[in-house]
């Protein structure tokens, strides 16, 4: 079937906005086709440096014919209700039918639009998306009004081989492309994609961005094998070069090596920053005075010339970096605090030093909760954010925090509170890992939690897909420490702990009564979102989500490993038969109670009156309710959730005992209500462990 090839070639197109400009001309186009009423068997898109280009295959030569009837207002409906009808569908009265039915006469109207070429559609909806499409930012240039995300060039656009015709600001569309700006700058005629992609490969354009970084990344670690070093691979800066260059050529460079004293994290953010390039390493895992860059040319020196120059930026920009690293290490940390009082953290939430007071008290708590040392985890808390004033974290903003326990080892500060000052960022994502120590892990925690409670103070909270100050992240790096260190950390106590230091700034424009209702509601919320973060936390690990749920619904649980050891002895004891048959009489307790409640406007939540449990397996349900309630108790005091559940199962043949002879509704009320509280002890028994009416099947 025929084949749409497109392309929009402009000047250079920012390397960061291509992969969704792909995406954007992708959807914009096939969602425009489909709606015009053409199907399609496959699309692709691709972005080089200075082109989008759309390859949609399996398109109709034209869209199908359409009959479509309308059911107009009743014949004697105003006159200016018919008019709007008329209007609607373009027809005159003569045209309409009418249609009887038990409601009356109504007019109807048969619409017949023939078939359109696929040619008349593309040529209406490409102009339209070109001017519509969504660039982050754009410009316009010369005289006219089209705005594009840098000056459009040319449009190439055929449908099964032949050239769509239309025009929009100056430029008519053609067959016409052209190569690499300086290998191969002739004009490609092209029709086709796969006649396309071939003659831009030969003209030095690799078209599929994700080849190109197929290409850079094999070139990169053989150049580095054959050098006897390894490439320090960087996934977001392996796509930035895919977007930089059409035609990728590797080059290896070199720094001076006293610039090694310098240390490696700086110098591998100054080469990506400023130089794009990537660091290597040598067999030990040392840091090597040689580095990687792509260019976009092949050179007829072999890259001499280009990597001598890219050498004397990279060597400027080291002599920066070596200058910040041996002036930053002259002023110890300590002196360098008086400095935060004049940084501004937020503008209701005061400055980074009275927020360093915060998390200085809060790590002290959270040190002495966790069993991690209180002194050190404050002090690392008191000097985590002083190299915020440093030159190279001016520098380099994303160091802050890894200069920190640079600068702190350098200046002979504890290496388990300089640890801690490097980490206490951690865990940043997912893949990140957690602080090793627990001095470290006190740390990230109250630089989070007190993240999480001044912003909920203030009533910033994420919403819908807009979080613009990580909180999401905050709380998913709170809950992995938690978890992954099987630490004992009771939230409430600690969010409270956290909302009562004096220097949060809401204390300055509240007053104190009405704030502490507000906070304490704050609070709760706070709590309630971490409850959600758990549940999402837990289904990305294999949880089911009404077994969270169903231990949630307990309440009043602030203990986040306990929630999660609890849920995972939860789903062991209903993977179990004993488990699964419970369930199910549970449910058919919980169920008849929710009946006959509603029935009867009360609730049996009294004492089951032992003296007329007259039948054998009533008496005997009560017995093991007694005994099973007990043990669970016990058992969930000391922790012991497994040893719950297992205790709970002791009902399960009781309970189907009891069913299947004990008539629940007897016809003398007293029994009834009797066997109604029993039914209430089964519930409340089982509560004990879960609520097990938020338990499916």
């Amino acid at each position: 079937m025929p084949e749409l090839l497109f392309e929009l070639f402009s000047e250079e197109i920012p390397a960061r906005m291509q992969a969704k400009a792909a995406e954007d001309l992708k959807s914009l186009i096939t969602n425009a086709l489909v709606d015009a009423g053409l199907v399609y068997e496959g699309a692709q898109a691709h972005a080089t440096p200075r082109r989008l280009v759309l390859s949609v295959e399996g398109l109709a030569a034209r869209t199908k014919d359409v009959k479509d009837e309308r059911k107009g207002p009743r014949v004697d409906a105003p006159d200016q209700a018919i008019q709007g009808f008329l209007k609607s569908t373009g027809l005159r009265l003569a045209d309409l039918t009418v249609q009887d039915d038990k409601k009356g006469k109504f007019y109807i109207a048969s619409i017949s639009r023939p078939g359109r070429a696929t040619e008349a559609v593309i040529a209406e909806i490409v102009p339209d998306m070109i001017r519509k499409f969504p660039w982050p930012k754009s410009m316009r240039w010369g005289s006219g009004d089209l705005r594009w995300v840098r000056p459009l060039q040319s449009i190439l656009c055929c449908f099964d081989g032949e050239v769509v015709n239309f025009e929009i600001a100056g430029l008519k569309s053609g067959s016409i492309t052209r190569g690499h700006r300086f290998l191969a700058p002739s004009e490609i005629t092209a029709r086709r994609f796969e006649d396309y992609a071939q003659k831009l490969y030969e003209a030095k354009v690799v078209v599929d961005q994700t080849r190109r970084a197929e290409l850079i990344q094999v070139d990169a670690k053989n150049l580095a094998f054959a050098q006897g070093l390894e490439l320090i691979e960087d996934e977001a800066l392996l796509k930035e070069t895919a977007g930089l260059v059409e035609w990728p050529v590797v080059l290896m460079g070199s720094f001076d090596e006293s610039f090694l004293a310098v240390p490696p994290e700086v110098i591998v953010t100054s080469i990506k920053q400023h130089q794009k390039s990537f660091a290597l390493r040598d067999k030990t895992g040392k840091l090597a005075n040689r580095y990687l860059l792509v260019a976009n040319m092949i050179a007829s020196d072999g890259g001499q010339q280009i990597v001598e120059g890219n050498n004397k930026v990279i060597a400027a920009r080291l002599s920066d970096a070596k200058f910040f690293w041996e002036q930053d290490k002259k002023t110890p940390l300590e002196k360098l605090l008086p400095k935060l009082d004049h940084i501004t953290f937020h503008a209701k939430l005061g400055t980074q030093g009275e927020r360093m007071k915060r998390i200085e008290a809060l790590a002290g708590e959270i040190a002495r909760t966790i069993g991690a040392d209180q002194g050190k985890a404050m002090l690392a808390a008191r000097l985590a954010k002083a190299d915020l004033v440093t030159g190279m974290v001016g520098e380099f903003p994303e160091l802050q925090g890894l200069m920190g326990r640079y600068y702190a080892l350098a200046q002979g500060v504890d290496a388990e509170v300089a640890d801690a000052i490097g980490d206490h960022y951690k865990p940043q994502g997912p893949s990140d890992s957690i602080p090793v120590s627990k001095v470290g892990q006190a740390v990230a925690l109250a630089d989070k939690l007190d993240t999480l409670v001044s912003f909920w103070a203030i009533d910033e909270k994420p919403t819908g897909s807009k979080d613009p100050f990580a909180l999401r992240r905050a709380s998913l790096g709170v809950l992995r420490s938690v978890i992954e260190r099987n630490l004992r950390l009771p939230l409430m106590a600690v969010l409270s702990f956290a909302d009562e230091q004096p220097l949060l700034g809401m204390r300055l424009i509240m007053k104190s009564d009405w704030r502490g209702a507000q906070v304490n509601a704050a609070n709760i919320d706070l709590l309630s979102f971490f409850a959600d973060r758990l549940k999402v936390y837990l289904r990305d690990q294999g949880a089911r989500y009404d077994l969270i749920d169903a231990v949630f619904a307990l309440g009043g649980q602030d203990d986040l490993l306990m929630i999660v050891k609890r849920v995972e002895a939860l789903s062991k004891f209903l993977d179990s038969e004993d488990g699964n048959h419970l369930l199910t009489g549970v449910k058919r307790a919980t169920n008849i109670l929710k009946i006959e409640e509603k029935k009867d406007g009360r609730t049996y939540d009294g004492n089951v009156n032992t003296n007329i449990l007259i039948q054998g397996e009533e008496r005997e349900l009560n017995t093991a309710i007694n005994g099973a309630s007990a043990r669970a108790r016990q058992a969930v005091a000391a922790e012991d959730f497994e040893a719950a559940m297992r205790a709970i199962a002791k009902l399960r043949a009781p309970v189907d005992a009891f069913f299947d002879k004990v008539t629940v509704n007897a016809d003398d009320p007293s029994f009834r209500e009797n066997r109604l509280k029993l039914l209430n002890r089964i519930r409340a028994a089982t509560r004990e462990v879960a609520d097990f009416s938020k338990i499916e099947g």
